[in-house]
């Protein structure tokens, strides 16, 4: 299903597409100081379909009026119950236009959708508008049992059903 906002569709992401998410990623994570991880943090975007699509998670893609890929949200399967909010970004040209929230409410409608009761993040502190915006839907920070190596903290929000 695709959705319209200003000029921007979100579409369901492809293999194709993995690419132009690491470079969406690298540009917006360059902003705050932080870098990509290919080998590891990142190492899903090699096959966006193999890690995200095929174990039963979703994935989208924001596409700008020039046709590039300029935001991207995914929902990683960690068991039958949960489910982590991943690749959650948008470069500057799709922000304050209420793309975030788009992205966030799509997240957690499929979510919900998916039968999942717990939807997890992490983040790096640095990334203060993105947490400020988790905050705002109910995410609470917790402890995991280790966070990825850009990220310095984890939320959780637990979905009613």
């Amino acid at each position: 299903m695709t959705h319209t906002r200003n000029d921007f569709v979100l579409r369901p992401a492809t293999r194709e597409d993995g690419p132009a998410v690491m470079a969406l990623v690298s540009t917006v994570l360059q902003e705050y100081g932080l870098k990509t991880d290919p080998q590891s943090t990142d190492a899903d975007l090699a096959d966006i379909e193999a890690s995200y699509l095929e174990p039963g998670g979703w994935f989208q893609v924001v596409v700008g009026p020039s046709g590039d890929i300029v935001g991207s949200v995914g929902l990683f399967l960690e068991d039958s119950e949960s489910c982590e909010l991943r690749k959650m970004y948008l470069l500057p040209q799709a922000r304050g236009v209420g793309l975030g929230r788009e992205l966030l409410d799509q997240a957690l409608e499929q979510a919900r959708q998916s039968g999942f009761r717990r939807v997890t993040l992490e983040t790096a502190k640095v990334l203060k508008e993105a947490i400020a915006m988790y905050e705002r839907y109910g995410f609470q920070p917790y402890r995991p049992e280790h966070l990825s190596s850009r990220c310095d903290g984890a939320y959780e929000l637990w979905l009613s059903s």
